[in-house]
């Protein structure tokens, strides 16, 4: 592959809905420039940038894909991301990679949740973007409700600047609303259509669609507008310019249309990017830190080098790669570069262009191109690297925290070593996966932004590591605790041949505030027990407290106070005296009125307003308390307190109820009292499994 210069070069991104074509566009390009010898298919798995065994799987794209398509005398980077939701965190971290986005939209269902959510994407990281209404050529899809479902949510900046020729199984060909040219595709699937005047019965709604295009380029410039005022009309040169400047404006958004899998339109699509996108070096400055000062870097060769790593994959066999942009200078074979978040001097051996799978090796890469290299030491996700004589630190993507858990095990027990182990190394290419071991259910716990990324992975784990594995709802950590105060005496006493055993104390057992854990007093006069006493008594009350009185579950939040007691002064010892503070514990704990906490989570929860009061009842429902509302643009942000016992299901309700439109996070906040009513289900559940305080009382 030639080098490119950063003015010759355009950073695409892919986003859209789930099923809205964006992997089979990115083919369909790739064998319009001659990437690729044949037009390949979602459906037989061969698409190029959807490689992984899951995604062939699963014909869905899991994590972003790059394919390089060298078109006329221009390289333009595909980036081809996921739609699915599960996995959009991919899409943002990929969207680092790209300086504008092509927005995918189903030509039949128009504009849906994904279409929202990537957009979203876009805007929060001021990407410029266009439109591809793609599947043109399906049964009842429609240029014009495509059109009008992208205007209803984006507003009238969407201007197409394209016409389809021909509906549904008609659809042959493009017209260009700039030139007022139209293009013809044949079905051989070349992708390279062939110029001619506009059909006759099109004359009219391309002319309109000009008119409305040369009015909108020249409302948001100043010469344009007067030329625009003087003629009448605008010369193409001076729309394409104005329609550039409107698009790295974010002012502006065309409208392109195609169908991916017949390839027409492609070769129109890609004239028009290369001549109306942003190229890296009009982009703005890049900028980052170190030892917190700002440093400020253009997307240029002439400045020093600095690359950032947006994405790794972790093969099993042929290790780490690593996916990066180079930010600014001129990244060549073999550079040794520092990485700024670990110290690491890296060495960038057989750096290379990534064509899915495949690595087409390269000698350098300028200022704003995409590149790989395998086999970075300490290099990942989010990492920035840099010239050891110009450090800078570029800011990572913020991604969404995980919402969901599940219980992981082996089902062998030769492999409970190697699950950990696994799980880290996916964890390499997967920021948004967490592993923790939770240490009052000893459960091996997998957080992940919902359950198709859990299963994802899980399959992964089976697929390239040979492991067998088994997911389970996570065991709930509740907690015991007492509500009132109670003295109660411990008295163990056991006489056998020679020593016998004999400890005796009174202990005063009082609740404590929320989250005060334990604490243990000694107050004791008049050598009642001997002080080196005093410590078994508190070990046998925390080993007690551990296995709880209700239901297993720990003690928290509860003082106990040694007032008083006996000894022998041959009998006693640490076990008799430990013994006896068992006894104790149990005997107070029958009048401390002993109560179940659970943990309540914070919530905040996002979906479109139409859906806020099913959500609030569904809150309420949850034995959920509101915390506040709040309305961004036609999202609804709901925040609440809703234990956790109520939560481990909410994930596929929230899709359910919100057509999948709808989000949510949320993390610990605070232990509350269970009620009545599901306590005692609890309390029943632990005596039916034979879960209680297993201490020999003798």
């Amino acid at each position: 592959m030639k080098v490119y210069d950063g003015t010759d070069l355009r950073n695409v991104a892919l986003v859209g809905h789930l099923h809205s074509g964006k992997t089979s566009l990115a083919a369909a390009m790739l064998h319009t420039a001659g990437g690729t010898t044949r037009l390949t298919r979602v459906d037989e798995g061969n698409t190029p940038t959807d490689f992984d065994e899951e995604e062939v799987a699963r014909k869905i794209s899991i994590s972003a894909g790059i394919a390089p398509v060298e078109w006329k005398k221009y390289k333009v980077n595909l980036v081809d991301t996921p739609g699915f939701n599960s996995f959009l965190y991919e899409t943002k971290a990929a969207l680092v990679g790209a300086d504008s986005g092509a927005v995918v939209v189903d030509g039949v269902a128009g504009v849906e949740v994904g279409t929202e959510h990537v957009h979203h994407l876009c805007a929060e990281l001021n990407i410029p973007r266009v439109f591809v209404i793609n599947k043109l050529d399906r049964e009842r899809a429609s240029f014009d409700r495509a059109l009008e479902s992208i205007h209803a949510a984006f507003g009238r900046g969407a201007i197409p600047i394209q016409l389809p020729i021909g509906s549904e199984r008609e659809f042959k060909g493009v017209v260009d609303v700039v030139r007022m040219r139209a293009w013809i595709y044949t079905n051989d699937g070349d992708g390279k259509g062939k110029e001619q005047d506009i059909p006759a019965e099109l004359s009219d709604a391309a002319t309109a669609a000009h008119e409305a295009l040369v009015e909108m380029v020249a409302e948001g410039n100043d010469q344009l507008l007067e030329e625009f005022f003087a003629e009448g009309t605008l010369p193409v040169d001076h729309i394409v310019d104005g329609l550039r400047q409107a698009i790295r404006d974010r002012r502006l958004f065309p409208v392109f249309c195609c169908s991916a899998l017949r390839n027409i339109g492609t070769g129109q699509l890609l004239d028009q990017i290369t001549e109306l996108l942003p190229n890296p070096v009009e982009r703005d400055n890049a900028y980052g830190s170190w030892n917190g000062q700002q440093v400020i870097r253009k997307i240029k060769d002439n400045e020093p080098l600095s690359v950032y790593v947006f994405k790794t994959l972790a093969d099993p066999f042929a290790g780490r790669l690593s996916f990066f942009r180079v930010v600014s200078g001129v990244l060549k074979n073999d550079a040794h570069l520092i990485n700024g978040t670990t110290g690491t001097d890296e060495r960038f051996a057989h750096i290379a262009c990534p064509l899915g799978k495949t690595q087409i090796p390269i000698t350098e890469l300028h200022a704003g191109d995409i590149g790989a290299v395998a086999k970075l030491k300490d290099t990942l996700t989010g990492h920035t690297l840099f010239d050891k004589a110009a450090p800078v630190q570029y800011p990572p993507v913020q991604l969404p925290e995980p919402s969901i858990a599940y219980a992981i095990s082996a089902k062998s027990r030769n492999d409970e070593d190697k699950l950990g182990q696994t799980i880290h190394r996916i964890m390499e290419e997967d920021l948004c996966l967490r592993f923790v071991r939770d240490p009052q259910t000893k459960d091996f716990l997998l957080h992940g932004t919902g359950q198709a990324h859990i299963e994802t992975v899980v399959s992964k784990i089976k697929r390239r590591y040979h492991l067998d594995v088994a997911l389970n709802a996570p065991k709930i950590p509740y907690r015991e605790t007492i509500r009132g105060a109670a003295t109660a005496q411990g008295r163990h006493k056991k006489q056998t041949g020679g020593h016998g055993q004999f400890g005796d104390c009174w202990i005063r057992m009082e609740p404590l505030d929320r989250g005060a854990g334990f604490q243990f007093a000694n107050e004791v006069f008049g050598g009642a027990i001997p002080r080196n006493f005093i410590p078994a008594v508190e070990k046998g009350i925390i080993e007690t407290a551990a296995n709880g009185f209700l239901a297993g579950f720990p003690m928290v939040d509860f003082k106990v106070t040694v007032y008083d007691g006996s000894y022998h002064d041959v009998d006693s010892s640490e076990m008799a005296f430990k013994l006896a503070a068992r006894k104790a514990f149990k005997a107070a704990m029958q009048s401390a009125r002993p109560s179940l906490l659970e943990p309540v989570m914070r919530v905040e929860i996002q979906a479109p307003v139409e859906f806020a009061g099913d959500l609030m009842s569904d809150v309420t429902g949850r034995r959920g308390r509101m915390n506040g509302m709040e309305t961004k643009g036609a999202t609804q942000v709901i925040r609440a307190t809703i234990p956790m016992a109520e939560m481990l299901t909410y994930q596929n309700d929230l899709t359910a109820k919100t057509q999948g439109r709808g989000s949510f996070t949320m993390e610990f906040d605070h232990y509350d009292y269970v009620p009545s009513l599901q306590a005692d289900k609890i309390v029943a559940a632990a005596k039916a499994a034979g879960v209680h305080a297993t201490e020999d009382d003798e």
